[in-house]
């Protein structure tokens, strides 16, 4: 599926090729150069800061194309052994800091290799081989005698800027990391040798990522022939099945079954074996695919996409505007909605009672019915309800229009969701579609009704409180099923300045394949920007209807445990019924009895899906990574984003059924256990003591690992977070994707007013420089800005001058003691023109969310501890270790035996 048709051009379609074209050497481009960390200029203010001391000194330049076994970034002595030799061959995958070694262009197909330091493709010989038992980076534990306080370590790493959106390059055949990242790049070749990685083996999984207009998905059409698929296991064509026989016969790389080749679909083989059109025919070049699906893969006509709104109405969702902003953003989007004209929309309001609304193309003006018996709720009007958006656009407007002035005067405060539920749910049942639901009160009618729980200080550490972040009442994972089953995805948006029971209602989105987004103490005129992008993103964002999942392990492989938002229809089905391009998933495999006798393990995810425009298709991502006989080699070429990503899962998935310690104890031991399995690995050869001994590629396991211990769906206390936003944060976290993922553990801290003065005496500065987040660096006399993705926080230092905080945020700010209110609005000079365009900047990086501003001044009680110090996470907390003291104690237990 494509991305908008607003930002991206329409898809390639690839016609049939003639069968004698000569194969081609694909040559991608070098991977981009990595940033490295650095120190923030000196202060451009008047009158210069203190120097204020450091936790750990910033990254030493690596010098260019350091030997692999270097350590990119971190000071210390190199290992007394020499170098290993470079290898023979180019190679591509593993670390980022691994491929910006490797400078030479890709080999042709028949001479490829996969994955940092992979064997090769089947009938090419390998590469002379090197000695990687020596590989290894390590930092220096220093102390002075007798003060255990001194111990400390002499170079902390951390990620350097814009990590977290880069991503390795892919071999010439795989599927980009983007949609398809494995946790390491290298498989286990027995049971044994996977026990001691200790780390998941999975991968994380984005089928339908945006990805740039010159990296669209192509789009195949094998037409009424159909789609060329293994007869056994049904995996789709791809570039790693291998054709025999004159091109007559492929053997599947799967399941290794020889197929025919349909008649119309053979094509001579060159002198290598290959195809002579396999570079033309994308399905046998490229790792991604949309293959058009024919008929047999419909069990009914496709589906137009579905828009249904569920509407609170009481008093609080009118006198906070959320009505009026819902109504406005959606009338705006109407011209947006993908599908065009075959869309359909509906409208359901509720408070103590329902209200549905005519939309005929026939009338004039919309009627509306009000049905206040909720205990046995009934379709007034079944057939007029949801209506073609084409037909009905006049009638769907005027009630937009209106919504806001029929209510302005509501003073009911009760909720019947459950029956608002119950009655949505007919009107949908013959079609499916998106169920939008807009909740702003806790629900206290009819079915569904819920109760305050949670609110004592006393549950919190007990066995009592993981119940309170899983849905109290039954009835809304039963109605999840119902909608799964009808192909409604369900949106939960929430907002409440009272208990709103966010557990609950956010499990009609978990079941769903759909998303939860909380706005705690909603004020329309600070909050109303984040809901108007949120819901027009929601809205136009091209969309997956009635979709299922499932994936396809090579010979020896098997996948054990899935993680994300979906109804799980057996045991490796996974029905979306609307999976949007903002959704990642993550999926744990485990060996099989069988042993692992091939080079490679292959891997392929197939989507089947309706896109908006009524066409069924199939995204299909093949890739496919060397099988190791060596440890050394997991380690090597493992992927600390997706590492995270599928720990994080694993996390918060384990906090909904035990203590959030026991949780964080989970991940903790998994990267302490990692660690000392791969220090043993050269605790003979080698004398490591006062060491801290990692690979290269996990170096920032343990600083990403103490992120998520201190993030909000992990750290624990009753006046840390409320049972709301915990049970939020954790909803988007199981979708997030890397990107997004690594952003929220470990936010950008830049120095704003150095950034803007420096840029308004004509430095020309582009990109300010981040800083370590720890609260050392904040100086009263500056004014800083974290931004993790979901938000910016503009920190203003008390001695900070009056002047310039007049300049970026308006002069009745300046001197102002509450900002909780205050709307960052653009004003009319330069600073604050850079200003914004500094955050536009890095909102583009993140589109899935909209980056609300909030300011918070030095000092303020209560919002500084919540909003700038939470995100401080090398700092020391409540219950947690600094980074430096963390890192003693990740050494300290990996030296321990057991």
């Amino acid at each position: 599926m494509a991305p908008p048709a607003a930002d991206f051009p329409p898809p390639q379609f690839f016609a049939r090729p003639p069968l004698s074209n000569p194969p081609l050497d694909p040559t991608p481009p070098p991977p981009p150069p990595q940033q490295l960390y650095s120190r923030p200029p000196s202060s451009m203010l008047s009158t210069p800061p203190p120097p204020i001391p450091s936790k750990a000194p910033p990254f030493a330049s690596p010098p260019p194309f350091a030997a692999p076994h270097q350590f990119q970034g971190l000071q210390g002595p190199p290992p007394s052994h020499p170098p290993p030799p470079p290898p023979q061959a180019p190679y591509f995958g593993g670390s980022p800091a691994y491929q910006q070694q490797q400078q030479q262009p890709l080999p042709p197909p028949s001479q490829g290799y996969f994955a940092g330091i992979a064997p090769p493709l089947p009938g090419v010989a390998a590469p002379p081989g090197h000695d990687i038992a020596d590989e290894f980076e390590s930092l220096s534990i220093s102390s002075a005698p007798g003060t255990a306080a001194d111990v400390k370590v002499e170079a902390l790493p951390r990620p350097p800027p814009d990590s977290c959106d880069t991503f390795a390059q892919p071999a010439w055949s795989n599927c980009h990391p983007r949609y398809f990242e494995l946790t390491t790049n290298a498989i286990p070749a027995s049971h044994s040798l996977a026990a001691r990685w200790h780390l998941p083996l999975g991968a994380v999984i984005h089928p339908l990522a945006e990805a740039p207009p010159e990296e669209q998905v192509p789009v195949v059409d094998f037409g009424t022939s159909g789609i060329v698929r293994c007869r056994r296991c049904r995996t789709y064509i791809n570039p790693y099945d291998k054709f025999t026989d004159g091109g007559k016969y492929f053997r599947c790389a799967i399941c290794n079954l020889l197929n025919d080749v349909p008649m119309d679909y053979v094509c001579a083989l060159d002198e290598q074996g290959k195809r002579r059109d396999a570079m033309d025919r994308p399905e046998l070049s490229q790792g991604s695919v949309d293959f058009v699906a024919p008929m047999e893969y419909m069990v009914r006509p496709p589906m137009p996409p579905v828009y249904f709104f569920l509407i609170d109405v009481s008093v609080a969702a009118v006198r906070s505007g959320i009505l009026q902003i819902a109504a406005d953003t959606i009338k705006s989007c109407l011209d947006k909605l993908p599908g065009y004209p075959r869309t359909q929309i509906g409208f359901l309001t509720f408070d103590s009672t329902l209200h549905f609304y005519s939309l005929k193309s026939s009338l004039t003006q919309p009627q509306m019915v009000v049905l206040a018996q909720v205990d046995d709720p009934f379709l007034p009007m079944p057939d007029d309800l949801l209506v073609n958006l084409s037909e009905s656009r006049l009638v769907v407007e005027a009630l937009l229009d209106s919504l806001p002035s029929i209510f302005a005067n509501n003073e009911n405060v009760e909720s019947a969701l459950g029956p608002a539920l119950e009655a949505t749910t007919s009107i949908m049942s013959e079609i499916g579609g998106k169920l939008l639901i807009f909740q702003s009160t806790l629900p206290s009618l009819g079915v569904g009704r819920l109760k305050l729980r949670g609110q004592e200080a006393h549950v919190y550490q007990t066995d009592r409180e993981p119940a309170l972040r899983v849905a109290e009442d039954s009835f809304y994972k039963q109605m999840a099923a119902k909608c799964s089953k009808l192909q409604i995805g369900v949106n939960v948006y929430a907002f409440s300045e009272k208990y709103t029971d966010v557990a609950s209602l956010g499990t009609l989105a978990k079941y769903t394949g759909g998303q939860v987004c909380y706005y705690p103490g909603f004020h329309a005129a600070v909050d109303g920007e984040k809901l108007t992008y949120d819901l027009s993103r929601d809205l136009t964002r091209e969309t997956a209807w009635e979709a299922v999942m499932r994936i396809r392990c090579g010979k020896g492989i098997k996948y054990s445990v899935f993680h994300g938002h979906f109804m799980l229809r057996s045991s490796d089905l996974l029905a979306l019924p609307a999976v949007d391009c903002d959704k990642a998933f993550s999926v744990q495999f485990a060996l099989e009895d069988t042993l692992l006798t091939s080079q490679l393990a292959y891997f392929q995810v197939a989507l089947l899906y309706t896109s908006s425009s009524g066409e069924r298709r199939i995204r299909v991502h093949t890739a496919a990574v060397p099988i190791v006989q060596e440890l050394s080699v997991m380690y090597k070429e493992a992927n600390i984003g997706a590492v995270v990503g599928v720990l994080s899962r694993l996390a918060v998935e384990k906090s909904l059924n035990d203590k959030l310690e026991n949780a964080r104890q989970y991940v903790h031991v998994k990267m302490v256990n990692a660690l000392r399995e791969y220090k043993n690995m050269y605790a003979v050869k080698h004398s490591l003591i006062g060491r801290i001994i990692f690979p290269e590629s996990l170096k920032l396991l343990p600083l990403y690992v103490l992120a998520l211990s201190k993030s909000l769906p992990l750290r624990g206390g009753f006046m840390d977070a409320t049972p709301d936003e915990r049970s939020a944060a954790g909803y988007q976290m199981m979708t997030m994707s890397r990107p997004s993922l690594l952003k929220l553990l470990y936010p950008a801290l830049i120095r704003l007013d150095e950034y803007l003065l420096q840029g308004s005496r004509g430095g020309g500065v582009d990109s300010p420089p981040q800083l370590p987040l720890t609260a050392e660096v904040l100086d009263p006399r500056g004014a800083f800005v974290t931004s993790d993705g979901q938000r910016f926080v503009l920190w203003l230092g008390n001695v900070l001058q009056p002047e310039f905080v007049a300049a970026i945020l308006g002069p009745q700010v300046a001197h102002s003691s509450d900002l909780r209110k205050v709307p960052v609005v653009e004003q009319d000079n330069d600073l604050s023109k850079r200003f914004h365009a500094l955050l536009a900047k890095l909102r583009k990086q993140n589109r899935w969310c909209h980056q609300q501003c909030v300011v918070v001044r030095q000092g303020e009680s209560g919002r500084e501890l919540q909003l700038v110090h939470s995100n401080m996470v090398e700092d020391r907390g409540a219950g947690f270790p600094s980074y430096m003291e963390w890192m003693v104690q990740i050494h300290r237990q990996v030296q321990q035996k057991i």
